[in-house]
C-alpha cells in the first residue's frame, strides 16, 4: 500500500526546512512569492492533502458538527439534515450525519464516535426515553442541542414542535367534521412525541365534550409505512371501528391509507385519516393526505445556529440554553374531507 504524502516528503523535494512548508499551508503571506510557489509545485505534483483531523487535534476544534436523528428513511429527517447542513455550512462547517434507527443501543454507539472524533457539537433527537444515553453523553463536555424534543433542564438547548398543539388540531378538525370515534396510531409509547400528540388529542376531545374512550389508541413498534400498515389491518379489524385515524406521522398514515385501499374502504367517504409531519409524500399520496406540518427545515436551521452560538462563545461567557419551541399548521387536504 502506498505511504501518504506528508509535508516531510513535500519539504525535502522542495529542499526547504519542514516549518517553510508548514507556512506555505497555514500562513503563506509569511512565505516570499519565489519559495512559496515551489513549494506549491511540489503539493501539486506530489498530490498532498493535508491531514484536517490532525490540524484540528493540534487548534483542539473541530469543523465538523454530529447530527443524530431517528430516522434518515422519513423525510421530516431529512429536512432537518437539510436545514442543519446550511446553517453549519454558512459558518465553514461540516455535518456528519447518522441514524439511530429508533435504537437507543446505535443511538449510544454514534455518540460514542461523535465523542472519539471530537466533533464541534451534537444535534440529537433522542432515541432512549429513559435519558441515561444523554446522561453518559453531558459527561464528555461536548455541547449538544435537542432537536424535535423539548430540554427538560436548563443544561442544553432545544429546538422542538408544540407536539400537543398539534396533536389537538388534528382531532380538533376530526371532530368538526362530524367524527366522535377516532384511532391514533401511535408509534412507539416511549417517544415523547408520541405521547405528546396523544394528549393534544384528547384535549381537544375534551373541549368537544367527548370522552377519553372516543380515542381508541394502536401503538406501533416503529415510525414507518411497514408499521401502518399493520396498523390499518389491525384497525380493520375492530368490530367497532371508528370512522376515523390519526397517525403520530405521515409514514404511518401512508401505511394505513395502503390498507384501507387494500381491503376497500374509501378515504375519506368510509375512514378519514390526517397525519403529522406534511413530508413532501402527503401531497402527493393517492388521496391527497390532510397533515400537521412541521418547519422541518427551520427546526434543523435553528438547532445548528443554537449550537454555533454556544461553541463560539468566549469560554468564560455564560451561555444562555434557551427553548425554541414552534407552532404546527394544520395543512387540510383530502382525505379528511367527508363529513358524518
Amino acid at each position: 500500500m502506498n505511504r501518504s504524502v506528508g509535508i516531510k516528503d513535500i519539504a525535502r523535494a522542495a529542499n526547504v526546512s519542514v516549518g517553510t512548508v508548514s507556512n506555505v499551508i497555514n500562513r503563506p503571506d509569511s512565505v516570499s512569492p519565489r519559495t512559496r510557489a515551489r513549494v506549491q509545485a511540489e503539493i501539486d505534483r506530489l498530490g498532498y492533502v493535508r491531514s484536517e483531523s490532525a490540524r484540528q487535534l493540534r487548534a483542539g476544534r473541530s469543523r465538523m458538527m454530529g447530527l443524530l436523528v431517528l430516522d434518515m428513511g422519513n423525510p421530516f429527517f431529512v429536512e432537518i439534515a437539510r436545514g442543519a447542513q446550511r446553517a453549519a455550512r454558512t459558518a465553514g462547517l461540516g455535518v456528519m450525519v447518522c441514524n439511530s434507527a429508533q435504537d437507543p443501543a446505535e443511538e449510544a454507539e454514534y455518540l460514542s464516535l461523535f465523542a472519539e472524533q471530537r466533533v464541534r457539537g451534537v444535534l440529537l433527537t433522542p432515541a432512549d426515553a429513559t435519558g441515561r444515553t444523554i446522561a453518559g453523553f453531558r459527561r464528555q463536555n461536548i455541547p449538544f442541542v435537542l432537536v424535535d424534543r423539548v430540554a427538560e433542564g436548563h443544561t442544553e438547548c432545544s429546538v422542538s414542535v408544540d407536539d400537543v398543539a398539534g396533536g389537538a388540531l388534528a382531532v380538533r378538525h376530526l371532530v368538526e367534521t362530524g367524527h366522535r370515534s377516532i384511532a391514533y396510531v401511535s408509534g412507539p409509547p416511549g417517544l415523547n412525541q408520541v405521547h405528546d400528540r396523544r394528549t393534544g388529542a384528547l384535549n381537544a376531545l375534551t373541549e368537544a365534550g367527548l370522552p377519553p374512550e372516543a380515542l381508541r389508541e394502536l401503538p406501533t413498534e416503529r415510525l414507518d409505512v411497514a408499521a401502518g400498515r399493520d396498523a390499518g389491518a389491525r384497525l380493520l379489524g375492530l368490530s367497532d371501528r371508528p370512522t376515523a385515524v390519526f397517525c403520530a406521522n405521515d409514514l404511518l398514515a401512508l401505511g394505513v391509507l395502503q390498507a384501507l385501499f387494500a381491503a376497500g374502504v374509501r378515504v375519506p367517504e368510509d375512514m378519514a385519516i390526517v397525519g403529522y409531519d406534511d413530508i413532501e409524500f402527503a401531497a402527493a399520496a393517492a388521496v391527497p393526505l390532510t397533515s400537521v406540518r412541521q418547519p422541518a427545515y427551520t427546526m434543523g436551521t435553528m438547532a445548528a445556529e443554537l449550537l454555533l452560538e454556544e461553541t463560539e462563545s468566549p469560554q468564560d461567557a455564560d451561555h444562555r440554553h434557551r427553548r425554541v419551541i414552534l407552532q404546527p399548521e394544520l395543512v387540510v387536504r383530502h382525505s379528511s374531507l367527508g363529513t358524518r
